[in-house]
C-alpha cells in the first residue's frame, strides 16, 4: 500500500467521527508508529484537519463536518445563497474570500443550465453599498504601509478567529488599543466564540483568559490584531453564547457604559438637540437625563478633547460642556478664535 493509498484509509477511518491512536493505526495497516506519524504529518500539510487529543484516550479524529454530505436548492434558495455570496463580497475585508469563489463556482455549476447565465452574473446585477462616513466618528488616516495589505491582514484574523471557534481551540494574539496609554500591544489568550460584522469593521468575540485564571467576555476589533496564531488546546464551548443576544449594537451599549464610567463627559444640552443625537447609532448608547422643561443633560465616554470640542461646537447655543472642567478652558480658547475671525 503506497502513503497516498494509506492516507486515504486513515481519512476514511475518521471520517464517522472516531478516535484512534496511532498504534491502533499502525497495528491496522501493519506499519511502524513512526509511519503513522509522517502520515498524519502529510495529511495535515494538504490542509486535512486532523487533530490529536492527548492523554491515555487520546488519538487522532477528523474535524466533524469536513466532508459534508450533496446538498440540493429550490431555485429561489440558490437565488438566496448567491445573493449572500454576492454581499459578503462587498464588504471591505472578505474573510476566506478564495474559498468564497471557489463555492460559487461550484453552487453555479451545480444549477440547471437556464439559471446558470442570471445566477453566474450577481456581481454585475447587484451591488451593496458600503457604510456612508460618519462625520462624527471617522476612520483615522491609514498609517505608512497600510491599505490593501492591512485589509488582507484583517481578513487572515477573523479566518484563523472563526476556524477556531468551529474546531474548539483556543487562540493566542497581540492586540493594540488606541485608548492604552503608550500604545504597546498586549499579549492575548482567548477562547474565541463568535464574529460579528458591523459599519465595516469585523469584531472578535471571546473569553479572555488572563494568568492566574478567571475569564472575562470581550470585543475585539480585528484590525487591531497585530499577531495571531492558533493554539492546540481545547476551549469549551458554552452552549449560553448566542451572538444575536449581541445584535442591535448592544454590545456597544456595554462598552459604552463601561467607558463613561471611566472618562465620563458631561455636556447640557436643549432637549430638540439631545432627540438628535439619541437618534445617532453612537451617542444612542450614551446616558440621558431630563432636568427641566427643556434641558437634557448627557453623560459619555470619551478621552480626545478634540472629539468632544467638536461636538459642542456643532450643536452650537443651548449646549454647554459640564465636565470634565479642565477642557472648557480649552473650548473657551477655541470660541474666542472663532468669533475674531468672526469680528
Amino acid at each position: 500500500m503506497t502513503r497516498i493509498e494509506r492516507g486515504f484509509a486513515i481519512l476514511l477511518l475518521l471520517s464517522d467521527g472516531s478516535m484512534l491512536s496511532a498504534a491502533a493505526l499502525a497495528q491496522r495497516f501493519e506499519v511502524s508508529v513512526r509511519t503513522i506519524y509522517r502520515d498524519i504529518d502529510m495529511l495535515s500539510t494538504t490542509g486535512v484537519p486532523i487533530y490529536a487529543d492527548r492523554g491515555a484516550k487520546g488519538g487522532y479524529r477528523l474535524l466533524e463536518g469536513f466532508f459534508l454530505p450533496p446538498v440540493s436548492f429550490a431555485r429561489d434558495e440558490a437565488v438566496a445563497v448567491l445573493l449572500a455570496l454576492a454581499l459578503a463580497r462587498g464588504l471591505k475585508v472578505t474573510p476566506f474570500a478564495r474559498e468564497l469563489e471557489a463555492a460559487e463556482r461550484k453552487l453555479v455549476t451545480a444549477l440547471p443550465k437556464p439559471l446558470r447565465p442570471l445566477l453566474a452574473e450577481t456581481r454585475r446585477l447587484i451591488g451593496f453599498e458600503r457604510t456612508a462616513p460618519d462625520a462624527f466618528h471617522p476612520e483615522l488616516p491609514a498609517a505608512v504601509g497600510e491599505g490593501d495589505g492591512a485589509s488582507g491582514a484583517e481578513a487572515r484574523t477573523v479566518e484563523l478567529f472563526l476556524k477556531a471557534v468551529l474546531d474548539g481551540t483556543q487562540i493566542r494574539f497581540t492586540y493594540r488599543s488606541p485608548y492604552r496609554a503608550g500604545g504597546a500591544p498586549v499579549a492575548t489568550e482567548a477562547e474565541p466564540l463568535g464574529a460579528l460584522w458591523d459599519r465595516e469593521r469585523w469584531y472578535l468575540v471571546g473569553t479572555r483568559r488572563p494568568h492566574g485564571g478567571g475569564g472575562e467576555r470581550r470585543f475585539w476589533r480585528a484590525d487591531r490584531v497585530v499577531e495571531i496564531e492558533a493554539s492546540s488546546l481545547r476551549a469549551p464551548q458554552p452552549r449560553d453564547f448566542d451572538i444575536r443576544r449581541h445584535l442591535g449594537r448592544r454590545w456597544l451599549g456595554e462598552a459604552m457604559a463601561a467607558w463613561a464610567r471611566t472618562s465620563p463627559v458631561v455636556i447640557r444640552m436643549r432637549r430638540s438637540q439631545a432627540e438628535r443625537l439619541a437618534a445617532d447609532w453612537y451617542f444612542a448608547f450614551a446616558r440621558f437625563e431630563a432636568k427641566e422643561a427643556d434641558e437634557v443633560v448627557m453623560t459619555y465616554g470619551e478621552d480626545q478633547p478634540a472629539r468632544v470640542l467638536e461636538l459642542v461646537r456643532w450643536l452650537g447655543p443651548g449646549a454647554e460642556l459640564v465636565e470634565p472642567r479642565s477642557w472648557r478652558s480649552l473650548l473657551r480658547d477655541e470660541l474666542r478664535a472663532l468669533l475674531a475671525a468672526h469680528a
